[in-house]
């Protein structure tokens, strides 16, 4: 749980900063983008569901490894997207899939025992970038060091932006 509240957290605070130049951007639309930050920790439905059941309810092959993926990320956003307005659908889209991205990128730099970080490239290839092995999911310091992080653009948007 301590991967995705830090995945939520980092488009809140690059989102919320970004709010501060641009207009519409608001606290709901923050929002938006935050929950495209879970769509790559959707394939951890596996912990509470057996992927063999849901592949015989459903009654096709099913995987759920291609959410932590781009293109899951990009395929869950458009679905998303289409439970908001008409007119809204390039900002929602944008920022689902900024979110996303982000959860991607910050999984792409934890540390894996071979050195190259899971193949979050797919569809478009199969080559699994070399990481920079900055953390481990586990490690608590980085959870903290985020949500301090959080908390000071929350206390500077409320206090200094927003007065």
């Amino acid at each position: 749980m301590a991967d995705l509240f830090t995945h939520l957290l980092v488009p809140y605070i690059l989102l919320t900063i970004t709010s501060w130049r641009v207009d519409w951007l608001d606290e709901g639309w923050v929002v938006v983008g935050m929950g495209g930050a879970a769509i790559p920790d959707l394939q951890k439905i596996r912990i509470v569901f057996d992927t063999a059941i849901i592949r015989q309810n459903l009654g096709i092959p099913f995987s759920l490894a291609p959410f932590s993926t781009v293109g899951g990320v990009l395929l869950v956003a458009g679905l998303i997207t289409l439970l908001f307005e008409r007119e809204e659908w390039r900002r929602v889209y944008g920022l689902i899939t900024f979110g996303g991205v982000t959860a991607l990128v910050l999984d792409g730099m934890r540390a894996y025992a071979d050195g190259r970080a899971s193949a979050w490239l797919n569809p478009f290839t199969e080559w699994r970038p070399p990481t920079p092995s900055l953390y481990v999911s586990s490690d608590p310091a980085i959870l903290i060091g985020i949500l301090l992080l959080a908390v000071l653009v929350w206390f500077v948007n409320r206090q200094v932006v927003n007065s």
